[in-house]
């Protein structure tokens, strides 16, 4: 099975990434797991721009992008927004999965609508839900 390149985590809460991060190198499916804790952070990451500045050629575009909705500074919504505004070398074929509490049906059909979000999902993250996520969408690299 060819793995990952790179699963980039976009959440506030480090327990969340911890097992979230946990889970994911459990399956074996990707290279590494970065997280980063909002959505100016996760744009500073795919811009490489920031903080994240100094990766030069080291720089790996995630394939997969799991973003929560609600954190400070800048929201997964927010984050979202942004994003569509990116350059297409920036945005890449990067598949995003909102992982969220909510399950209020306002976020759902949001998301829903939004054709840069893939699919919406309720945390927590299992072993299950990243093996329907890998096979779902990169069949290619089973």
């Amino acid at each position: 099975m060819k793995k990952l390149n790179c699963i980039l985590l976009i959440d506030d809460d480090e327990g969340t990434n911890f097992l979230n991060k946990f889970i994911i190198e459990k399956t074996g499916i990707a290279e590494k797991v970065d997280t980063v804790y909002n959505g100016k952070e996760a744009l500073e990451y795919l811009t490489n721009t920031g903080k994240y500045s100094h990766r030069g050629s080291e720089y790996s575009q995630p394939a997969l992008i799991i973003l929560d909705i609600n954190m400070p500074i800048m929201d997964g919504w927010e984050f979202i927004n942004a994003y569509n505004n990116l350059d297409d070398n920036q945005k890449g074929e990067i598949v995003i999965v909102m992982l969220s509490t909510s399950e209020n049906p306002d976020d759902i059909e949001r998301a829903q609508k939004l054709t840069s979000i893939s699919e919406f999902r309720n945390k927590p993250l299992t072993i299950d839900i990243i093996e329907e996520i890998f096979n779902k969408y990169f069949s290619e690299y089973i």
